[in-house]
């Protein structure tokens, strides 16, 4: 952990910026660039960031999050949005789509592919996220 107050103010003001981010380029994947996978790498650079600034132990326990829970959960959303293509007769892994109207938005497209490309994004932010706090926390023991 660092004392700086310059690296706790930059982590708190681009956490939100870079959550945002990761979340634009998840909901733009399946069409252009981006999708799960880099989206759920810029969402743990925050993670790194957090970590960096305040250390393993107090971000643990702003966080709260149990990130093996998270990784299965993720793997369980992939491996849903696969089952809805077997359940409607289709292959495994077939896109269903679906075109709401919705007031002031016009029509969204919503489909498997995004339901898949969030289990994606689970998954790598999970595992990414575990890794980065093993990693602190091993260098905090050797610090000691």
């Amino acid at each position: 952990m660092t004392d700086s107050l310059f690296l706790r103010f930059v982590a708190r003001v681009m956490m939100p910026v870079l959550l945002l981010f990761s979340i634009f380029l998840l909901l733009r994947g399946h069409n252009q660039p981006g999708g799960g996978f880099v989206g759920g790498l810029v969402a743990s650079g925050t993670i790194l960031l957090m970590t960096l600034a305040y250390g393993p132990d107090e971000l643990r326990r702003r966080l709260r999050i149990d990130f093996l829970r998270t990784m299965f959960a993720g793997v369980l959303l992939a491996a849903v949005s696969g089952m809805l293509g077997l359940l409607a007769g289709g292959p495994f892994q077939d896109a269903l789509w679906a075109k709401p109207l919705i007031q002031g938005l016009g029509r969204l497209e919503l489909g498997t592919p995004v339901l898949f490309d969030i289990g994606v994004y689970i998954v790598v932010l999970s595992v990414t996220a575990s890794i980065v706090m093993a990693m602190a926390e091993e260098g905090e023991k050797d610090d000691q």
